[in-house]
């Protein structure tokens, strides 16, 4: 038998299917794991107790002759996701202890596919930041590298997924928050079509932008998982209504004749050496497999990072601003009046990240500024958006990189905000466009570390993107390696 923890989903589901493993037995072993290796920081809340319980039920339900294919497989859950039986916090301060009373929608929807939550895992704070130094418990360790970040801002869910204490892990993206963490650590992160997943009980960052998604170890896995994850919820109101669709069907259509789309503005200055070295191998062995590589362009694609930085402060000054210790999150114990206490909890609970966003946001919908940043910020988006929409004409899918440069060291970029939000120069505007979009990985470069090949389709084209995905991770071996330490059980 393959050792469990290096073991697809898929291949957990039958063996839990056949009777040869329980789930209780399947969760106790990454429970275990979880503790051998929490020195990485990537879980904030672990309850063995609530995991097997659930455990249970799904044995219950397996040995009552139930067959469903991620019946009794473990997961994470990024804290940005609200959860009854673990502490919400979205790495914050502000809601340090929060018990949710509901769970949100994406984690109803695996809970009722059978999967077994193993705990609340650790990001950037509100999900703001590109290392997952911005936590208010602590940076997450890359498994490959501890001195490197693992990406942000789902930093916990890539690092867990990466060091095999965790098979699957959701994650969310605003920016690029799941594809350059998978990136960094070497896995297959997933972000769908903006609105497919639900956000209902998601804490929201940039309600415009934030997208559900997952990290998993193959593009097989996340197309299984994401059939259970996707689907119209009415108590989102962005929520698309769209029939369900098993997205592992194209899984095994042949790349043969498919056209990839190659942005010429993705392989310009600022990208690293040793990543676009990776990258083209990438891109020759899909010409290898048959697809026809096409030049296109994206003109506008470098204003991404300046339009995001307007339209996603601006949300999230907009958002957080309900956390003002009356209604929700922390209130300080000392104060004066009514004005001081909301100050000093703001104070107190939110990270220096999340003040910076706000204070950009407030500016940019200030009287006088709106006009001149904000929305001229959502004209530029839209004109991103429709030339995606140009290059779908040509290709069927595009590739590029995910990041500028392989995961760097904690602290390098930790005192230049600017320097860091570069970091999203890739994802951002296919985030800015709503498109779904991936990073499975494609070698190592600069000191062993992982290199992410960004794959993007047209909207509600998930199914091709994870076929295109699959067929190069049937020629190679990248996914599957393991980081040093971590393949032992």
């Amino acid at each position: 038998m393959t050792q469990l923890h290096l073991a697809p989903v898929a291949e957990l589901g039958r063996l839990l299917a056949r009777r040869e493993v329980s789930s209780v037995e399947l969760t106790r072993l990454f429970l275990d794991r979880i503790d051998r290796h929490r020195d990485l920081n990537a879980f904030l809340d672990v309850r063995p107790e609530v995991s097997l319980r659930q455990a249970e039920v799904a044995d219950r339900r397996l040995a009552a002759g139930e067959s469903a294919p991620l019946l009794g497989v473990p997961l994470g859950h990024k804290d940005i996701f609200v959860t009854r039986g673990w502490a919400s916090t979205a790495s914050s301060r502000m809601l340090e202890g929060y018990m949710s009373p509901f769970d949100a929608t994406v984690v109803e929807q695996l809970e009722r596919a059978g999967m077994v939550c193993l705990g609340k895992l650790n990001c950037d704070e509100f999900a703001m930041g590109s290392s997952n130094e911005h936590s208010a418990y602590g940076p997450v360790l890359n498994p490959w590298d501890k001195g490197a970040v693992p990406g942000g801002s789902s930093g916990g869910s890539s690092a867990a997924v990466a060091a095999r204490i965790a098979p699957v892990a959701t994650a969310t993206d605003t920016g690029g928050s799941i594809r350059e963490p998978a990136a960094f650590t070497g896995i297959t992160g997933t972000k769908p079509t903006y609105g497919r997943p639900s956000r209902w009980g998601m804490i929201a960052f940039a309600s415009s932008l934030d997208t559900a998604g997952l990290m998993t170890v193959s593009a097989e896995d996340a197309a299984l998982v994401l059939s259970a994850m996707l689907g119209y919820d009415p108590r989102d109101s962005t929520s698309v209504d769209r029939p369900a669709e098993d997205c592992a069907r194209l899984l095994d259509a042949p790349v043969r004749g498919v056209r990839i789309g190659v942005p010429r503005e993705f392989f310009g200055k600022g990208l690293a050496p040793d990543v676009e070295s990776a990258i083209r191998a990438a891109l020759a062995t899909y010409e290898k497999l048959g697809a026809t590589l096409v030049d296109i362009s994206l003109p506008n694609a470098h204003l991404g990072i300046p339009v995001y930085y307007v339209v996603a402060p601006a949300e999230c000054s907009s958002n957080l601003s309900r956390f003002d210790g009356v209604r929700y999150g922390h209130r300080a114990k000392d104060y004066g009046d009514l004005t001081d206490m909301i100050k000093r909890s703001r104070a107190e609970g939110l990270g220096p990240e999340p003040k910076r966003r706000i204070l950009v946001g407030a500016y940019v919908l200030s009287h006088g500024y709106y006009d001149a940043y904000y929305l001229k910020a959502q004209k530029v988006r839209r004109l991103i958006a429709d030339e995606f929409q140009r290059a779908f004409a040509q290709c069927d899918v595009i590739a590029g990189p995910v990041t500028t440069s392989v995961a760097f060291g904690f602290g390098e970029k930790a005192a230049d905000p600017v320097s860091m939000y570069l970091a999203d120069l890739y994802t951002v505007p296919g985030s800015l466009a709503g498109i779904p979009s991936m990073s499975i990985p494609c070698g190592f470069g600069d000191k062993g570390r992982p290199v992410g090949l960004q794959l993007m389709a047209n909207y509600f084209d998930e199914a091709r993107m994870l076929g295109v995905a699959h067929q190069y991770q049937c020629a190679t071996d990248w996914h599957r390696r393991v980081p040093a330490g971590f393949g032992e059980a």
